[in-house]
């Protein structure tokens, strides 16, 4: 085993094994980073960037049978993404959770190596190692067939250390030409990499904090404040009821816990109907289930319609599982109400010059919210209105007409017609 600092000169021969290649040597490694600056940067992500990397350098003469990547990331969910490139083409990705970085196959690897303990690089030749193995992955490399695997840390410029393997499975493993060719692209490979993570990370943030419809509009430019355009939804409003004395007797810590397991269940029924999340206020959440784009007209209503309340008993359900869960740890039970209204809104990019935020406005936000409030005066777990009704067949029933602050006139307003009459 030997070690270099990456990036830093020629790979020291005694560590990395003599000869050459003929490959390694007639220009083949510029030629290499040239494309890696050019038409590397176009590959649409990591896994088809990784896969034309590794057949470029096997036709420079590198006899690359495995490469692998290591990729800190951030992300709520994700603590890292491993990619693995076998030779086949295919790129497998793996998400890895927070946490990893404390597990046992982790802490007895070489990216944990470079990643924690501060090796630049590091070289194994496998078929000159018996056990016991230095990482266990290496003997597992080794019954594949590879004869050398080296370990090569990159890092962003932001000085978050990532890990690139490269194995083969040719007698007498990598040439000191071959690691020297490797060695030299890895600048120009961090650079390209450092790109498509940052164009993740602001795809992630943004579907995380925004949505991925809200997300995807500010990725294609549209930012300037006052801008937007009409939408028809079903517009989603809940909350909790009693949030606020629970507020004041829960500790800070089973508070947030508390949100985060209601609206994992809102939230979750809400996307998997294909709806998105416009904000979360309080213990409320607003979501909209916009019509398919390009459609209009009754049918087009009536499948947003089913969606939306196709999402709202899911959330019901959901919420009857919590609460049992909650039951059983002794915890209080918890009480929701989700409103449903059909309308057009205008969705647009709204706010001070400094904050912006997508949001929706226009009666239909206003008339949702109202109906919302009238779940707790008729102690019903979802109400509709009768422009949602219309989309869902006798799914839904008039509970009558009503008034609600704000309104001259009373709205009618459906429940489910399963659930009893209080």
């Amino acid at each position: 085993m030997g070690a270099v600092s990456s990036h830093m000169g020629p790979v020291d021969p005694d560590a990395f094994g003599a000869g050459t290649t003929a490959a390694a040597c007639d220009g083949k490694g510029p030629a290499i980073v040239h494309w890696l600056l050019t038409e590397g940067r176009g590959h649409a992500d990591i896994p088809a960037f990784l896969d034309a990397l590794c057949r470029r350098l096997n036709d420079a003469g590198v006899p690359l049978g495995r490469c692998s990547l290591s990729l800190n990331l951030l992300h709520p969910q994700i603590r890292a993404m491993s990619y693995y490139w076998r030779g086949t083409g295919a790129v497998e990705a793996i998400e890895r959770a927070h946490g990893v970085e404390t597990s046992a196959d982790y802490l007895a690897s070489p990216v944990a190596a470079i990643m924690d303990q501060g090796a630049e690089a590091m070289r194994f030749r496998l078929e000159r190692l018996t056990p016991p193995w230095p990482y266990p992955v290496l003997g597992e490399l080794r019954d594949q067939g590879l004869t050398d695997y080296a370990a090569m840390a990159m890092r962003f410029s932001d000085g978050r250390l990532n890990v690139a393997t490269f194995a083969t499975g040719r007698p007498g493993g990598f040439s000191t030409a071959d690691l020297e060719l490797i060695d030299g692209m890895l600048p120009a490979f961090a650079a390209v990499l450092e790109l498509k993570a940052l164009h993740r990370l602001s795809t992630t943030v943004l579907d995380t904090y925004v949505g991925r419809r809200t997300g995807a509009r500010i990725l294609s430019g549209d930012i300037r404040r006052g801008t937007g355009a009409a939408l028809r939804a079903v517009l989603w409003q809940c909350d909790l009821r009693g949030f606020t004395a629970l507020a004041d007797r829960l500790p800070r810590e089973e508070l947030i816990a508390l949100l985060n397991g209601y609206f994992e269940v809102m939230g979750g029924a809400v996307e998997d109907s294909d709806g998105e999340i416009l904000k979360f206020i309080g213990d409320a959440l607003l979501a909209v289930f916009p019509l398919p784009d390009g459609a209009a007209g009754a049918d087009a209503d009536r499948l947003a319609c089913g969606r939306a309340l196709d999402a709202a008993e899911a959330a019901l359900e959901g919420m009857r599982r919590l609460n049992a869960e909650r039951a059983a740890w002794g915890q209080p039970t918890l009480r929701c109400g989700i409103a449903l209204h059909l309308g057009d809104v205008m969705y647009g990019n709204i706010g001070s010059p400094n904050r912006l935020d997508f949001t929706v406005i226009g009666p239909a936000v206003n008339l949702v919210s109202r109906i919302e409030s009238l779940c707790k005066r008729l102690d019903r777990p979802l109400l509709a209105s009768a422009a949602v009704a219309a989309g869902c067949d006798d799914r839904l029933r008039s509970l009558g007409w009503h008034p609600v602050r704000g309104l001259a006139e009373p709205v009618e307003v459906y429940g489910l017609a399963a659930e009893p009459v209080p």
